[in-house]
Order: C-alpha cells, then sequence, then structure tokens
C-alpha cells in the first residue's frame, strides 16, 4: 500500500503524527508538505495528493487542515476521488466499508493525535465490502461525467 499525505498550515502537527503511526505500520507514503508553519492555501496541497490517487500512483491519499472541511470539498473536486471527512473510528470504517473512500480528510483542531491515530488504522485496514454498495459507488462515478 502506498499513501499520499498533505496538509495545511492547520494541520502540520497531525499529519506529523500520522506520517509517525505509517512508519510504524511500515505503510510506505509520500510526504507533500507544507515543510513551514507559514500560512498556505489548502487547495494547492489537497490537488497533488487527490491527483496521486485518482491516476493510481498512491492507493490512498490523507488530508488535513484545521476542521478537515476545505480539504474534502477540494479533494472531491478531482474526479475519481471519494474523499471522506471523518472525527471518529464508526464513520472512518463505514466510509471504507460502503462508500470506498480513497481519501481521508480530518481536523487538527477537532480531534485529537491519539483518536485520529485510530481514525487513520480503522481506515486502512477496513476493506470495501462490494455487493449492493458496489452499485452506489458506480452511480457517484455517473455524477462525475
Amino acid at each position: 500500500m502506498r499513501i499520499a499525505i498533505s496538509s495545511d498550515h492547520g494541520g502540520n502537527n497531525l499529519r506529523r503524527e500520522i506520517m509517525q503511526l505509517l512508519d510504524e505500520l511500515q505503510i510506505s507514503y509520500e510526504d507533500f508538505g507544507p515543510q513551514s508553519a507559514d500560512s498556505v492555501d489548502y487547495p494547492d496541497y489537497a490537488k497533488p495528493v487527490s491527483e496521486g490517487v485518482a491516476n493510481g500512483e498512491f492507493d490512498k491519499g490523507i488530508l488535513i487542515c484545521g476542521t478537515g472541511i476545505g480539504m474534502s470539498i477540494a479533494a472531491n473536486k478531482v474526479k475519481g476521488i471519494r474523499c471522506a471527512l471523518v472525527h471518529d473510528v464508526f464513520s472512518a470504517k463505514a466510509t471504507r466499508c460502503h462508500n470506498d473512500s480513497n481519501v481521508l480528510a480530518m481536523g487538527e483542531r477537532v480531534i485529537g493525535p491519539g483518536l485520529a491515530r485510530e481514525i487513520v488504522q480503522a481506515w486502512l485496514e477496513t476493506d470495501f465490502e462490494g455487493g449492493r454498495h458496489a452499485r452506489r459507488i458506480e452511480k457517484i462515478t455517473e455524477l462525475e461525467q
């Protein structure tokens, strides 16, 4: 599994925490920054992660900003992306099982690092169920055209 990860300035600390988790889990990732605490525009950081997942360069993506809202909106503008804004473990599992989400968005100002680590681990370890859910994903894909 290969992960693309990025944040804006509001998600820098949580991004570093999640990269540490990925290291612990021995999951390969590419960090798209930013590398400083200077204010940046979240769409500029959502774009390379989302495009990398959409074109198959990465299996999944993780985006973090202050609330996760801006990142999720920006990511979902990229064709082929199903980005879910998640702040609890149940939703992390559900969005993989039912929605086959390929990008996870979280908010550093909303959740702490311990919960974020649990969310990411649950999201990465949960498979898409397929079946009736596959039909619904096909309908979402049709909306992109």
